[in-house]
Order: structure tokens, then C-alpha cells, then sequence
């Protein structure tokens, strides 16, 4: 990290290099620019201030001195106190908390998360009073007067992907003086627009709020504050009683949409007392530093830094659980393209960004996404109207618009390229205010965020359900379909309150910011080509109703009041707030608050992925959708409930078993990741570590996933009753048609299904790392253990070769060999009659091994393993090479993706003829110290062994060491095999594979897969 001498700024002193470092007042530590990254800007440096012009060329002024005369108090600023606050984990990701192994690379910082707020007014205040009633809310509010101190960095990142935190010795930290070292001038903008018409003040607003939602550069400004600004544009030619507008722009960690109307109610009603009476008599109280959201939701002294695992429960894996789940319904967050499009929660492409990689690749354009925006209006009357609809339906406001903004959304996500009959899930980003939640500590009397969210999983639904609606607002349909998705937003929401969610949510997020770098996983999924930064079909911001919030506590009042529309002359007519979704967010974003009785939206959604032109329509239609919702009149009918389960009851229990099956493995968890990490540590080409490591990861899914195919084949062929053409039970396919009704129709137990499904899963894997899945074929540990002992790496061949190898001829080795046993998790414990036939390629120098295998086992699946479409056997190939620099006995094997050695070790002649009979051989596969993959073969020319002849070839492998590899015994997995001569198996499943070609494909699959490796 770069290193430089603290600078103390003073008002009107900066250091003119952009990169220097920036410290905070009295000369605490601030934050590092990386070296390679220069900051040309705009700004007036001689005043930190900002001045743009609008597109109507109007003049720019800069905000008078202040005019309370504190110039001297600012100066003396490194004599005062301050009160100073670690930031909270959402506070760092809208920060954002920096990744200081990019910056060493010269990588630009993630830049901040901006909030935007423009309010309309009927007049205009003087800048005079407007300043001094910013000075006065800088008192009141303390993040309104802070900068920001800390790097944020750990000791050290303990995790091969360079992700894992350990320890914060400096801590990013909001410090603010206890008395003001700011002026209004430090925040105030003017902008006079050339014009005296309304429709120029829009334009002028409108251009200054699109650069500020995009404006990430908050960031290199939090080591010296102030964090917010505010602009006033104001028509040229016009005069006190004109229209004008407040553009109110932040860094989002010091700000939500609540806590501004509070700021914007204080700062007019001061206004209007100071051009009246010179002064505020009643002014605001002074609040302290507001606490951190994870503070106000879990209590104080609750963060996971705090509490650490002890506050960890069922319901939090529940919630976990249940966030892993949402993949599984595929949501759409792209509209259709020529490009990939679809849904973002793969396992794959989460897998990517975990391991330090975007999914899909880096876009190269992902930098150029800007916001692109629509306003518009609900009239009173309407806003009114669809308020009765929607209580007349037992829902809110915002359940209505969750349900809108979905069905707004299937007119426009088939790209225009009409699908008939596509109907796809959409994810759904609800806003909530966390002050509602948990402790609820923070009542809103100060400037800061509190803002966070839950989803909603809606759908499926038709492409074009919102233009069916729109044609047709009356229709039964139409209305069932809206207020049936309305009523599931608010279910869902209630389940989530209910369920302790939000508290769920903000630990869990906490935990995950405390102990990874969160802001760098954000940084990846904006640059993923696979998602272009999408993670929600769908989001809905709703404030509320302007006039329902509390105002500032002020000195006189006993009770605080509510927020105003009018104070003196000056009535608010419009207020509009967004945050940007241009780096990762929503596809569609709308944002809205209800002033004066009407709703005013604010659409805000990324270019090129949504145009300026599509926007609009969206907007259009969205609104539309509304109006035709308002002045249509329906009526909720409640449905019956067949079955009365508490909700979260089966999610729960599903929850707590999985954590039980994953604490038993915890420590093979964490062994395997701590050999992972040495791994990739000392690997030097990454691709030898990544091809290692999804060589692993396939065979370990691999092995789970059969698991519940032979149990269902099972229960298939078991199932009592008449058969249906000669195949399937007829009462399977009812006890089928039972699961699926089950699964479509209550979400308490589809949820069930998935946690258990996850949690199955992960126990299974973590039962091959601990051993304790089948030593023989899944013993998933990397450098496992022997007796206790942990054998690291791959031996030597000289280490392991035994004197039968003497004199060793590679062409006399070749034919048919039977595989008696093994110990090998590429393989399957429910396979059967193994055989191999290796053969060289003509120029000597490569070979082909024919693996044969039938399957499932008759032990493995008794009842259905002679249904198997391989039940007749099947074939894959395996290809190597012969290195002329090997000793004989070493075959360079090839498959998924990486090359090993195949020592053969041991073989037995036969006394009269000098051909091979047995053979052992050993497969490793060693990256960076670390034994990945061990395979040993036990194989014969004759497809049985007696008891004795195992014996002496386990003790033949235990001579040659290799029995801390997985030679003993208890370690390998005996082959099952039918007799040679036993008949083909024919019956009227084996008739139906054969009719619909399976054995054939199988032929030729084999066949092309011999062809491609030779």
C-alpha cells in the first residue's frame, strides 16, 4: 500500500494531485489512491464545488459565503472533538468498501452507490437563507458534517481466491466533529436556467439528476467530506415567487429516501422562518451519530463481530437455504437477445464469482452502462382509486405495484421477438425501510440508510401478460391474474416478516461482509457477461406518503410533528429519488412516493440493456396498467386452505436437519479448503489449478446426483398394481401425479423440497471428505489420512514400482484386463462387471483404454438394475500417451481435462507362458504439493479371484506403500460380476431401449468417442 504524509485540509487548502492522500480533519488516517490511477475532474478545487451547465446554457453562480459569520470556527476545526462510528456492513457495500489487491494491479476504484432526490417547489428561497438553513442541518445531523477515515483492510486474505478476511485493524469509520467544519458553500450549488418557463427547470433538473445517479465518485471524497451536496436550480429571468427545485445528491451509505424527506421538511420550514423573522426560533434538535442498520435491526452489540457464531440459528440456515433455492426457478433477469439471456443464479455461474471470476467472462462494455430515465405522474384520483381497489382486495399499494411492474415486464422481455406460449418466473426486488424490523432502534430522527429489501419469487407468467391486461382490464382473467399476484407479494411478505427474515437477512449479510470482500463479488457480477450485472427481474421502491412521515424533533415541540407539504409560501409540488442500477441491480427499476395525493414514479433502469426508448414504453405502459387497475372494480375471494400447515414449519425442520449433516463434516470442510488454498498458493499457472479442481468438483457432484435416480428407479419397479403398457405401476404414476400436485400447490413444501434437496447435498459431499461415504469409490479428501496420518502428495514411481516390473514389455501388457477392485472416486461403487482393454496406437506412442461397465449393480438397485437402458453394458474410452523419457511401467493418462501418471507397479506372470495374470495399478494426481487424486486398480485376466489370490495382492500393494493411498482392504471397493456366461437381459424395458435406439446411440457414442481420441 502506498504510504505518503498526512495533509490536514483546511477550508479552501487542497492538495492539487487528485491521486494524493487525502486525510481527514486533525490529520487521521484516509484513503489510498492506487498509483497507477490518475482523477481528472470538474471540480473547482479552489471550493470543492461543482458546476455544470444545464442543456438550456443557463449561467452558473457559485453559493455566496455563509452568512453566520463562522469562519474561525472552521478554521479552528483540528482543535474539536469528534464523534466517530464504524461503518455497518451495508454502509460498506454503498460506500463501498475497497479490494486492495485490484488497486495494486492500478484497477480504478468500485465506485460509490449515489442517491438522488429532486423536490419541486412553487417558489424560491434566497440563496442567502437557504445556505444558513444548511448550516443549521449540518448541526442537527451528524453524517451530514462527516468524513470518512479507515482503509477497510484486513490483516491478511486467508482463502485461495484471495476472498476471506482475517482481522481489521483499521476499519472504515464515519468521524464527525462535534461542531460544524463546514459551510453552506461546501454543498450548495446554483444553477440560474436561461428561461422563465416550467418546462426549462425540468430540463435543467432532470439533466442534473442523470449525472448524479451515475456519479460514483463519492468515494474519493469520503476521506474529506462533506458526503452531500445540494443544488438549486432556479429560473434566470424569474423571481421569488417562481418555480424551482432542489436536487439532493449523497453518497447512499449517509442516506435514504426516508431520512431525506425528514432533511427536505427541515431545510424548507427553516427557510421559510429565516425569510421571515431573520432567524429559527424553534430549531432542531441536535441528534448523535446514528447507529448502523445491523445495530438498529439485531440490537447494539449484535453484529457479527460481536456475537460471532452464537448468532447463528435454524432460522438463519433456513434463510440461507432459501435464498440457494430461488436458483432453482430459473428467474429471468436479461431480455432476449441474440446474447445469452435468462436466469442469473446458477450454481455454475455463483461457483464462478466465488472462485474470483465473473460468470461468463468480464464484458467489455460493463463500465459504459449508464441510468436511463423516465418521470411520471399518478393523478390524485387515480392513486385514490387503486388505494380502494387494492384494500377492497385485502393488499397494499405496494403489493399491487409488485405485481404491476411483473406484468410490465413480460410485455417487454421477449426483446420483440414474440414467443408463443413462454411463460418464465421473475424475480421481484421489494424495498423495505429496516427500521420496521427486529429491535427497531432508529426512529428516523437523523440523517442515515436504513435501507434494505427481500425478494420475491412471481410466476410463472405468460410473456405479454400486462398488454392481456391492459386490453382487457374487466375480464376475469386479467383480474385474477393481477390481484392472485398481488396477494402472493403480500404473502410472501408476510412470511418473510413473520419468519424473522429481516433480521435474518441483515446477519447474514453481516456475517458475509464481515468475513469476505463483499464489494468485490458486487464488482464481478457487474462485469459478468452471462449477466451483465442483473440479478432481479424486477424492483419496486416505494416511500410512501410523503405527509404520513415524522418530521425533525424540534426543541419546542413535546412530539414531533409530521412532515409538511407547505411551509409559508413555499408547497411541494414533486418529489422523485432513484439509486443507480447501472452497475447491478434490477432489469426494470421503478421508484416511487405519493405527494399531494399522487403517486410520482421515477423509472431508472441500465442502458444499452434497457434503451431510452424502451424505458419510456415501460414507463408508459406501467402506468397505464395502474390507471386500468384503478377504474376496474374486483373483489378478493379468499382461497380455501386444504391443508393448514404452519408456514415455514417443513422449511425449518428441512433446515435444521441439513445444518446437522453438514456441522458432523465441518471439520472436513475445513480441511479441504485449507488444502485447497495451499494448492492454489503454490501452483504458478492458474489453469493447472483450476483444471485440477474441476476435475475434482465433477466427480464429487457426480456422485449425489445418482444417488436419487437409483432410489426413485426403485420405488419405480416396487411400486404395487396393475402395470401400464408392461413398464410402470399404475401406482406410481398416481403417487407421481400426487408429488407434482404437492409440489405446484404448496409452497411450504416446495420450499421444504429445496432446502432438503441442498441440504442432502452438502452432507453427502461432506461425508466423502470425512470418509465416511464408501472409502472405495468416495473418499473426497484432498491428502486424506491413513490410520490418522495425513499423506501428502504423490509418491515417486522408484518409490512404489516393485521388482516384478523388471523386464516389463507394454505390448505383452495389452488385451482385456477384469477389474476385481478399486479404490477411486472417478468410478461408481453401483457399476458392475468392470473390464478394461488397453491397446496401443500403432506408432507405440499413445494408448486407448475401452472401459466396460454395466450398471446399476444387482446389490445396488435390487429391483430395477435389469430396467437400466446399460444394463447390457457400456463403454468410455480413456486415452493416454507413452513419454519415451518414462521408465517402462508409466502411462501418461488424459481425461476431463487433466493428465497424470498411471504407474503400473505390480504385475504376476504366469510361470509357463510369461503373460501378465494380475496387475496393480496407481493413478495420482499432485498440484502444488497437494494429492488431489489417488486411483488404484486391482486387475486380472479372469474374472474371479479367490480369497487367498486378494490376499496376496493386497499384500503385494502393501509392500509397494501403497496402502496409505487406499490399498488395505477396508479402503478398496470389491467389483460385483455375473457369471460369463450369464444370458443378455431381455425384458420389456431392455424392448423399449431397444426401440427407441438407446443401444445403438450408446454404440455410436462410444464410437465417435474412440474416433475423436486417437
Amino acid at each position: 500500500m502506498n504510504s505518503a504524509s498526512l495533509v490536514r485540509r483546511r477550508r479552501g487548502a487542497l492538495l492539487p494531485c487528485a491521486c494524493a492522500l487525502f486525510a481527514g480533519i486533525g490529520g487521521a488516517r484516509a484513503f489510498t489512491a492506487p498509483r497507477s490511477r490518475a482523477h481528472p475532474s470538474t471540480t473547482a478545487l479552489a471550493s470543492d464545488n461543482l458546476f455544470f451547465a444545464s442543456t438550456t446554457s443557463p449561467e452558473v453562480t457559485a453559493a455566496p459565503t455563509t452568512v453566520n459569520g463562522n469562519a474561525d470556527a472552521i478554521d479552528a476545526s483540528s482543535k474539536q472533538t469528534s464523534s466517530r462510528r464504524t461503518l455497518g456492513s451495508q454502509e460498506l457495500l454503498m460506500l463501498p468498501r475497497q479490494y486492495q489487491p485490484k488497486l495494486d494491479e492500478g484497477e480504478p476504484y468500485f465506485p460509490s452507490m449515489s442517491h438522488v432526490t429532486v423536490t419541486t417547489l412553487s417558489a424560491t428561497p434566497s440563496v442567502a437563507a437557504l445556505s444558513q438553513a444548511i448550516e443549521i442541518a449540518m448541526d442537527t445531523h451528524p453524517l451530514l458534517r462527516c468524513h470518512v477515515e479507515g482503509t477497510g483492510e484486513p490483516d491478511e486474505r486467508i482463502d485461495l481466491f484471495q476472498m476471506v478476511r482475517k482481522g481489521e485493524p483499521d476499519p472504515c469509520a464515519f468521524v464527525s466533529p462535534d461542531a460544524r467544519t463546514f459551510s453552506g458553500d461546501d454543498v450548495l450549488r446554483v444553477v440560474d436556467v436561461v428561461g422563465s418557463d416550467a418546462a426549462a427547470l425540468e430540463e435543467s433538473w432532470k439533466a442534473n439528476f442523470a449525472k448524479d445517479i451515475d456519479d460514483g465518485s463519492w468515494y474519493e471524497k469520503a476521506s474529506r467530506g462533506p458526503l452531500w451536496r445540494l443544488t438549486l436550480h432556479r429560473l434566470q429571468t424569474g423571481g421569488d415567487d417562481s418555480p424551482c427545485a432542489l436536487v439532493f445528491s449523497s453518497n447512499h451509505a449517509i442516506s435514504d429516501q426516508g431520512s431525506v424527506n425528514v432533511l427536505m421538511d427541515q431545510l424548507l420550514a427553516d427557510v421559510a422562518s429565516i425569510e421571515q423573522s431573520g432567524s429559527v426560533s424553534n430549531k432542531a434538535v441536535a441528534q448523535s451519530m446514528p447507529m448502523a442498520m445491523e445495530d438498529s435491526v439485531l440490537g447494539m452489540s449484535s453484529r457479527w463481530s460481536d456475537v460471532q457464531t452464537s448468532g447463528i440459528s435454524p432460522g438463519t440456515i433456513k434463510y440461507v437455504a432459501d435464498k440457494a433455492a430461488e436458483g432453482f426457478r430459473n428467474p429471468v433477469i436479461l431480455p432476449d437477445s441474440g446474447e445469452k439471456s435468462g436466469g442469473g443464479d446458477s450454481l455454475t455461474g455463483a461457483v464462478s464469482t466465488i472462485m474470483g471470476k465473473s460468470a461468463g467472462g468480464e464484458s467489455e462494455n460493463s463500465s459504459e452502462r449508464k441510468t436511463v430515465l423516465q418521470f411520471r405522474d399518478l393523478s390524485s384520483e387515480t392513486t385514490s382509486a387503486l388505494l380502494e381497489e387494492c384494500r377492497a382486495n385485502g393488499v397494499s399499494i405496494t403489493n399491487a405495484l409488485t405485481a404491476a411492474v411483473a406484468m410490465t415486464a413480460t410485455d417487454f422481455i421477449d426483446g420483440g421477438d414474440a414467443k408463443k406460449g413462454k411463460e418464465r418466473n421473475y424475480k421481484v426486488l421489494q424495498s423495505l425501510d429496516m427500521r420496521r424490523f427486529g429491535a427497531q432502534l432508529d426512529k428516523c430522527e437523523t440523517v442515515a440508510c436504513m435501507a434494505g429489501s427481500n425478494d420475491l419469487m412471481l410466476g410463472p407468467l405468460p410473456d405479454h401478460s400486462g398488454e392481456s391486461f391492459r386490453s382487457t382490464p374487466e375480464s376475469g382473467d386479467s383480474q385474477k391474474l393481477f390481484w392472485d399476484l398481488a396477494r402472493e407479494g403480500r404473502d410472501q411478505t408476510n412470511k418473510f416478516v413473520q419468519s424473522g427474515g429481516p433480521e435474518q437477512a441483515v446477519r447474514v449479510f453481516d456475517f458475509a461482509m464481515t468475513i469476505s470482500d463483499m464489494n468485490n463479488l458486487v464488482d464481478l457480477t457487474a462485469k459478468s457477461k452471462d449477466s451483465q450485472g442483473r440479478a432481479y427481474s424486477a424492483g419496486i421502491s416505494n416511500n410512501g406518503v410523503y405527509e404520513r412521515q415524522k418530521a425533525a424533533e424540534r426543541e419546542n415541540d413535546k412530539e414531533r410533528g409530521n412532515v409538511q407539504v407547505k411551509h409559508g409560501k413555499y408547497e411541494v409540488q414533486e418529489v422523485y429519488f432513484g439509486t443507480p442500477h447501472s452497475r447491478s441491480g434490477c432489469l426494470y427499476q421503478v421508484s416511487t412516493m405519493t405527494v399531494n395525493g399522487g403517486m410520482k414514479l421515477t423509472f431508472h433502469p441500465a442502458s444499452p440493456i434497457v434503451s431510452e426508448e424502451t424505458n419510456a414504453k415501460f414507463a408508459d405502459a406501467f402506468v397505464e396498467l395502474l390507471e386500468k387497475v384503478a377504474a376496474t372494480t374486483s373483489v378478493e375471494t379468499a382461497p380455501k386452505k386444504l391443508l393448514d400447515i404452519p408456514e415455514g414449519s417443513l422449511s425449518l425442520a428441512a433446515a435444521a436437519l441439513g445444518a446437522t449433516g453438514v456441522a458432523i463434516h465441518a471439520g472436513a470442510w475445513s480441511e479441504f479448503f485449507s488444502n485447497l488454498a495451499t494448492m492454489k498458493e503454490n501452483v504458478q499457472n492458474p489453469q493447472d489449478f483450476w483444471d485440477a479442481f474441476n476435475f475434482w468438483v465433477f466427480f464429487a457432484v457426480g456422485h449425489p446426483l445418482l444417488q436419487p435416480i437409483l432410489w426413485i428407479s426403485d420405488v419405480l419397479h416396487g411400486s404395487p398394481g396393475p402395470m401400464v403398457f408392461d413398464l410402470v405401476p399404475a401406482t406410481f404414476l398416481m403417487a407421481n401425479i400426487l408429488f407434482i400436485g404437492a409440489t405446484a400447490w404448496s409452497k411450504e413444501f416446495r420450499g421444504a423440497l429445496n432446502v432438503a434437496a441442498l441440504s442432502a447435498f452438502l452432507t453427502y459431499v461432506g461425508a466423502g471428505l470425512d470418509g465416511q461415504a464408501g472409502l472405495g469409490d468416495f473418499n473426497l479428501q484432498l491428502n486424506d489420512s491413513y490410520k490418522g496420518q495425513v499423506v501428502k502428495g504423490c509418491p515417486a514411481y522408484e518409490d512404489v514400482r516393485q521388482p516384478s516390473m523388471d523386464g516389463f514389455d507394454l505390448e505383452k501388457y495389452q488385451g482385456k484386463w477384469y477389474e476385481v477392485a478399486f479404490h477411486d472416486w472417478t468410478q461408481f461403487k453401483e457399476v458392475y462387471d468392470t473390464t478394461l482393454v488397453i491397446k496401443l496406437t500403432p506408432d507405440k506412442k499413445g494408448w486407448v483404454d475401452d472401459f466396460g461397465v454395466r450398471g446399476p449393480a444387482p446389490d445396488s438397485a435390487k429391483l430395477s438394475w435389469d430396467k437400466s437402458p446399460v444394463a447390457n453394458g457400456a463403454h468410455y474410452f480413456m486415452f493416454g500417451r507413452v513419454d519415451e523419457n518414462d521408465p517402462p511401467g508409466i502411462l501418461r493418462e488424459k481425461g476431463f481435462g487433466v493428465e497424470f501418471p498411471n504407474y503400473i507397479v505390480d504385475v504376476k506372470k504366469d510361470p509357463e507362458t510369461g503373460e501378465y495374470t494380475e496387475a496393480i495399478q496407481f493413478q495420482c494426481l499432485e498440484r502444488g504439493g497437494v494429492r488431489v487424486f489417488e486411483g488404484i486398480n486391482f486387475m486380472s485376466r479372469k474374472p474371479n479371484m479367490s480369497d487367498e489370490e486378494m490376499k496376496a495382492m493386497h499384500q503385494r500393494a502393501k509392500a509397494a506403500g501403497m496402502n496409505p493411498y487406499g490399498a488395505a482392504e477396508e479402503q478398496m471397493h470389491m467389483v460385483a460380476r455375473r457369471a460369463e456366461d450369464a444370458p443378455k437381459i431381455d425384458n420389456n424395458w431392455q424392448q423399449m431401449w431397444h426401440s427407441i435406439g438407446v443401444d445403438r446411440l450408446l454404440e455410436l457414442l462410444a464410437e465417435s468417442i474412440e474416433d475423436g481420441g486417437r
